[in-house]
């Protein structure tokens, strides 16, 4: 069973506490963290108003469970559940077995003019399964039952399965047959199928098996004025593409139910290596010229001074002698104080792995790249979904720990890297709080790169206050971004989260655009109101 309060499952192996190391560096950075209470699970079921539904055999209105779904994976999701400060949960949660009951579950929220949610893994970052304050009802579904590959054509190249599959349960399924999706968002081992088409995720081997577009062949959406089939077809010109209303929809035109994806045999080779360079600079400009030399790469990460060494400190913990002697040795190299670290990967054939390596290398030297020999390319593949597991003992030691991301051209990354990563830095200076800030491009592309931060600060002496202090970080960071005109997502998503910024991107014909498809599909505006769309906002 999945955590209430965090990341991850009860009882799981995956649990990560904070080292000596890490807890000195966190307080020589922000200063010395507060531990506050935590609300238990007992205490905020005790706080669920009695449900508005009516008896329903698909429907379970046990508080218990409308407390597991109330929230998810956000930063204020995490304070609302651990100060027990929840003030909307679900009136019942449904967790169909088929597309058949969905169907059923929509006509009779339709009837009684229910609010509907749909929910995926639970891990959105972005508010996009919170319920509103609502007069009506609030039924979510949950398509956690619908876990499991309905079809296979290995001559396509395509599978078919429940919009609720698992990560894990994707790649096992495909791994019998010999294939792979390739899709490895940092929520890999909890988010679905289903909810990457919702949020047009982004995997971190995107460079080779693409994004989730590039995946999601076709499938069958559920709306309240009926059944979408989207049929698998390679190639069309036959008009706009109804893939693409349905990407990215969270939730506000029907449920997905099923989801045909490209897939693509298992690679025969994997590695992921990391080089340094002795500056951002350096750095972005040989990201840049990989990926618009078309070197066949899976993964082109960067990191930032700042975030290179504080990862390389976090994951040394208290004994640091071994990053002591490999920045002794990169300095002897030319490389100091202002080393960025670059992770680059390489999948497929064995014939591939070693040309495609071979060139990447070649370039790197070519730039006064000096090639890691110490594994931390292997540690960082071993460790690749760990990070959000750092959020609760973080929390418990009074400290928060939240990312922004965004996409700009190549022209514009140097710039707004520095000018959100500043904006969040100084954004709790009338506070005299300090801030820990670093970023990375996480995914390139021939004509820009997504810009990924990091930041870490003291949640203060409550809960509201860690609020208060988040609102402005996010605040901060997302009109600079907004500024320099990145999008306001790049892989999270809007949800309630970023939806008024939606604008500046999609312009006032764009959002009304976007606003009439949803009306199409749901007339009253039923489906996970309050998500993606600035026009909701009282």
């Amino acid at each position: 069973m999945r955590l209430w309060n965090g990341w991850g499952n009860e009882n799981s192996d995956h649990t990560m506490e904070l080292n000596d190391g890490l807890r000195m560096l966190l307080q020589a950075l922000v200063g010395p963290g507060t531990a506050l209470p935590q609300a238990t699970l007992d205490e905020v079921i005790a706080t669920v108003p009695d449900t508005r539904l009516e008896t329903h055999p698909l429907i379970n209105t046990d508080p218990e469970i409308r407390v597991r779904h109330a929230r998810g994976q956000s930063l204020p999701d995490w304070l609302d559940m651990h100060s027990g400060n929840v003030d909307t949960f679900p009136d019942g949660v449904a967790l169909p077995k088929s597309s058949e009951e969905v169907r059923e579950l929509l006509d009779y929220a339709s009837i009684k003019n229910l609010t509907v949610i749909p929910y995926g893994g639970g891990t959105s970052v972005v508010g996009h399964i919170n319920p509103e304050q609502s007069k009506t009802p609030v039924l979510t579904i949950d398509m956690g039952r619908m876990n499991s590959m309905l079809n296979i054509d290995i001559e396509s190249q395509l599978a078919t399965f429940g919009a609720g599959t698992p990560g894990p349960i994707v790649e096992k399924e495909l791994k019998r047959h010999g294939y792979t999706l390739g899709h490895f968002p940092q929520s890999w081992e909890l988010s679905t199928l289903g909810g990457w088409v919702a949020s047009r995720s982004s995997g971190q081997q995107s460079l080779h098996y693409g994004r989730i577009e590039n995946m999601f062949a076709g499938g069958k959406i559920e709306t309240l004025k009926g059944t979408l089939d989207i049929p698998t077809i390679p190639a069309s010109s036959a008009g706009p593409d109804v893939r693409e209303m349905i990407l990215g929809s969270e939730g506000r035109m029907g449920i997905i139910t099923e989801v045909t994806i490209r897939i693509t045999p298992l690679p025969e080779e994997e590695k992921f290596q990391v080089v340094f360079f002795s500056s951002w600079d350096v750095g972005i400009g040989v990201a840049r010229e990989l990926i618009q030399q078309r070197v066949a790469l899976s993964m082109v990460r960067l990191s930032n001074p700042l975030e290179t060494t504080s990862l390389l400190y976090m994951g040394a913990g208290s004994d640091s002698s071994g990053v002591a002697a490999l920045e002794k040795s990169l300095s002897e190299k030319g490389i100091g104080s202002g080393k960025v670290m670059m992770t680059i990967g390489v999948t497929g054939t064995a014939r591939h792995c070693k040309e495609a390596y071979q060139l990447a290398i070649d370039h790197c030297n070519a730039h006064g790249g000096i090639p890691d020999e110490s594994g931390i390319g292997d540690n960082w593949a071993h460790g690749r979904f760990r990070a959000p597991y750092l959020r609760d003992p973080l929390g418990s030691e009074g400290y928060a720990a939240d990312t922004m991301e965004t996409a700009v051209d190549w022209s514009k990354v140097s710039k707004a890297a520095e000018n959100i990563e500043s904006a969040i830095r100084t954004a709790l200076s009338d506070e005299g709080e300090q801030v820990h800030v670093y970023t990375h491009l996480s995914h390139v592309y021939g004509q820009g790169s997504s810009i990924y931060t990091t930041y870490l600060f003291r949640l203060g002496d409550s809960y509201e206050k860690g609020m208060d202090r988040w609102i402005k970080l996010k605040q901060a960071g997302a009109e600079q971004i907004v500024a320099i005109g990145g999008t306001i997502s790049h892989q999270h998503g809007v949800g309630q989260d970023h939806k008024r910024y939606l604008k500046s991107e999609k312009g006032d014909l764009g959002i009304a655009a976007i606003n009439n498809l949803c009306e199409l599909f749901d007339p009253k505006g039923q489906m996970n109101p309050g998500k993606l769309l600035p026009s909701d906002e009282n």
